[in-house]
């Protein structure tokens, strides 16, 4: 089995990414900053350090008990980044330092021990690179990648991520899905917030899926290859809302900036070349949400273990 580096690791889709690697026998060391990963995500099986890609810094020194351990990486996951378009209007400098600088030390750090990287792309490219500081970082990492393959023939796959939602998604803070802030509020009895006119649509997909389609990318030979990895459906915020089922108003709050009309994802070519197929639906997915709810509260409320 192949030895694997995940950065991002501590975080929402690095953390259900380590979870099958790990399950599926692979040697699995992490790399994550704890911006917005978080500890309690820590899985048994893998080794964790906490590093700042972004920083001006030698990646093999940080790595090398672990390297000299388990033997050489095959495969880096790039999963490491500022994600959302809001926090990267307000903290720009920020954003890309660690999105842009990041990318370029670990391909930097693949060029020189001649490791497969695939790439945490972003669905944001498709609606304007100067939309946002997050749109543009993300699609300058795609570019990175482009170059090192093509320049120095290194191995990289860039898959392409819409609207992920499942365990371990943030329900508040900056970096927050929006199906965790809605589950979180529905949980509390608020109501759901909606920007906008809640008209926008996505292409909402499940991190099982996305989990599946980034480990199709191992021990492939790609130079800059793109995959959409989405469910190729899109539903509206407010659809999504309504899927709650809440007996009281939603919160409308005003559009904000960077912010697109719809998402949705042409996902045939990673079907043809990594036999990719999403089987997670999102309305299953906050039926039995709900339905798990419902039992929690009847639990609590009458005492039981």
């Amino acid at each position: 089995m192949s030895n694997i580096l995940v950065t991002g690791g501590a975080g929402f889709i690095g953390t259900n990414l380590i979870k099958k690697l790990v399950n599926d026998g692979y040697s699995v060391v992490s790399i994550d900053n704890y911006s917005s990963g978080i500890k309690e995500n820590h899985q048994e099986g893998c080794s964790y350090y906490d590093i700042d890609l972004s920083k001006s810094l030698n990646i093999e020194k940080e790595l090398l008990i672990e390297t000299l351990k388990n033997g050489e990486f095959d495969t880096i996951f790039h999963l490491a980044a500022l994600a959302r378009i809001q926090p990267s209007i307000i903290y720009p400098i920020k954003t890309i330092k660690n999105n842009f600088n990041g990318t370029l030390n670990i391909l930097e750090y693949a060029r020189g021990n001649e490791i497969s990287v695939i790439y945490a792309g972003s669905s944001s490219r498709h609606h304007g690179l100067y939309g946002s500081p997050y749109a543009w970082s993300k699609y300058g990492g795609e570019e990175l990648c482009k170059l090192y393959s093509s320049v120095y023939g290194l191995n990289t796959s860039i898959c392409r991520f819409y609207n992920v939602y499942g365990q371990h998604q943030l329900g508040d803070g900056e970096y927050a899905t929006v199906i965790g802030i809605f589950e979180k509020q529905y949980k509390e009895g608020l109501p759901l917030t909606i920007t906008g006119d809640g008209e926008q649509r996505r292409d909402f997909t499940h991190v099982d899926d996305i989990v599946n389609g980034l480990i199709a990318c191992i021990g492939k030979n790609f130079k800059a290859e793109f995959f959409e990895l989405g469910r190729g459906f899109n539903y509206s915020i407010n659809e999504v809302a309504d899927m709650f089922g809440v007996n009281y108003p939603n919160k409308y709050i005003p559009k904000r900036k960077g912010e697109y009309p719809f998402t949705l994802a042409d996902y045939s070519k990673a079907e043809t070349m990594l036999e990719y197929k999403p089987i997670q639906n999102l309305k299953t997915y906050i039926t039995t949400k709900l339905s798990k709810n419902m039992i929690e509260k009847t639990a609590s409320l009458y005492n039981y273990a």
